[in-house]
């Protein structure tokens, strides 16, 4: 056991509120691994409900686990942290995957644990090795190989039937347990898969299941924050959003269930921060706003919309404190936005600019995608005339600091309607980065830009199948050269993951039933290139 790993694990332990400890005697133990720091992983509110949906079960122990980038330099294993176990240790790992490029630590941290990496490789004598989260929800087929099962849906449907399962037949015959398990609603399991297909798992209602912050940390991200989901799904329907399909349909808790969520928080925290994709589509919001401000609560809101943009909300997260605020516009064009159905005009954009100019904010973030279906040079120019129409109306008013552009190139997602749409050339994605940042740096605004290459990589695994795991477990080194020589190495065409598909190919993720009607995500394709 890697002492200084232990002494980090007790340091962290010791600095946080809420931690679970149970006794491993008479109880299944479950490690919930994030596949990223703890830093980013302690701020994921799906860590928080697994880790307390799992420990609210009297015959079972989760403790946690997360991969930082020193443990893949010096193949360290990841220990758990509540009681400093090796991961080899427990019957059963559950990683929770939010992120593509966090396919490679999940190698790694396989491999470092000395767990075979293939699911085919393992036997009783190994942990059974299960997976969910948004992108197993959209596409599981890169990851499948080295998975025993994967959970297509929400963990508040899908698990009260599982844990039963695991409970019984972890310590007998794989073969029979894995045939069990591909029964169950919303689960996948790739030895055991018959052809029928897989139903995406949903909660119908959100309060029976409450998700706030179970374990508090000053060592994270939003460690300054007590979290509580307010709503989930969407029902704007964005057509590069995973969110409008995978999350289906927007469901959203009670105000009396979040105000008793709040109660509790403001004993830990005086800064609530509401989450979900569509917070401000909650039906009662501003009337949540005021009785939380009645409460003495500070607001933070984790997905500020162009329109309508609350102006309660505005004040509330000014007066809480709030230097940043962030909205999406997506596109510079109008044109562009209705390909994309991101349903608001540059009027409503430049409306929230002043209401953004009225309080005292010092930091106003845009967010911009690039390489959108039909984009233009047009079109990115149009980014550059918003921008400095938005930057006018905010040098109207004294305070506002600056603005800074967060652009990332479109990548085309699973279980959306670009879902056959490849990803623009890198060489035209870079050219119009540089078109951006040679307008907009010399009147002195901020560009944050994500890496070409590594969305490229992102889209590859965002749409790829099972030939993936074999390029995954062949890289070396977690770096674009790594990625290229395994590529290099296992002989595949990669040039197939990043092109158009014809919509009338099977895709790689057809085992699937995410609950939409037959042809809907196709015709919202159509009605976009039109």
């Amino acid at each position: 056991m890697n002492r200084n790993k232990v002494i980090d694990a007790r340091y962290r332990l010791s600095r946080e509120t809420g931690t679970i400890v149970k006794d491993w005697g008479g109880r299944l133990p479950i490690a919930l691994i994030y596949p990223n720091s703890y830093y980013i992983g302690m701020s994921n509110l799906g860590i928080h409900a697994i880790y307390s949906l799992l420990n609210s079960y009297q015959n079972v122990v989760c403790e946690r686990a997360f991969w930082e980038k020193e443990n893949e330099d010096r193949q360290v294993p990841a220990l758990n942290l509540e009681s400093q176990r090796p991961l080899a240790d427990f019957p059963v790992l559950a990683f929770s995957i939010s992120y593509e490029l966090d396919y490679f630590n999940i190698v790694h941290i396989l491999k470092a644990s000395g767990i075979p990496l293939y699911a085919a490789e393992r036997d009783e004598r190994h942990p059974l090795v299960i997976a969910g989260g948004p992108c197993i929800t959209a596409n599981p087929m890169p990851l499948a190989p080295f998975f025993d099962c994967l959970c297509i849906g929400e963990a508040e449907t899908i698990l009260p039937a599982m844990l039963p399962v695991l409970a019984e037949g972890v310590k007998g015959k794989r073969q029979e347990l894995l045939k069990t398990l591909a029964s169950l609603p919303g689960v996948y399991a790739p030895q055991a898969y018959e052809g029928t297909p897989v139903v995406r798992q949903w909660t119908r209602n959100l309060d029976d299941f409450p998700v706030h912050s179970a374990v508090l940390t000053r060592d994270t991200e939003l460690g300054d924050l007590y979290l509580i989901e307010v709503e989930r799904g969407c029902h704007r329907g964005c057509r590069f959003c995973l969110v409008s399909t995978a999350f289906r349909p927007m469901r959203c808790r009670s105000i009396d269930s979040l105000l008793a969520q709040a109660e509790l928080g403001l004993q830990y925290r005086k800064r609530l921060g509401l989450v979900g994709p569509a917070v401000f589509d909650y039906p009662r919001f501003e009337e949540l706003l005021t009785r939380l401000q009645q409460m003495g609560a500070e607001i933070s809101v984790s997905s500020l919309r162009i329109k309508p943009l609350s102006s309660i909300a505005l004040n509330e997260m000014a007066k809480g404190g709030a230097r940043t605020i962030a909205l999406a516009p997506e596109a510079g064009s109008q044109r562009l936005r209705q390909v994309i159905k991101k349903s608001i005009s540059e009027d409503d954009i430049l409306a929230a600019m002043d209401k953004v100019a009225g309080q005292n904010i010092k930091q106003l973030k845009l967010y911009f995608m690039i390489g959108l279906p039909t984009e233009t040079d047009a079109d990115i120019e149009e980014i550059v005339t918003l921008t400095l129409k938005c930057k006018a109306i905010l040098d109207r008013q004294p305070g506002v600091s600056r603005i800074t552009l967060s652009i990332a190139p479109f990548v085309p997602k699973a279980g959306t309607p670009f879902q056959w749409l490849g990803m623009e050339q890198a060489s035209t994605l870079n050219r119009r980065l540089a078109l951006l940042k040679n307008n907009l740096l010399p009147r002195g605004l901020q560009l944050k830009c994500e890496s070409v290459a590594w969305s490229q990589v992102q889209a590859v695994l965002a749409r790829g199948d099972t030939k993936l795991a074999e390029v995954l477990a062949s890289v070396a080194e977690v770096s674009l050269s790594g990625w290229r020589q395994a590529i290099e190495q296992c002989h595949l065409d990669i040039d197939r993951y990043l092109q158009g598909w014809n919509t009338t190919e099977e895709l790689p993720w057809a085992m699937l039933d995410p609950g939409i009607k037959p042809g809907h995500l196709e015709l919202e394709l159509k009605r976009a290139l039109s």
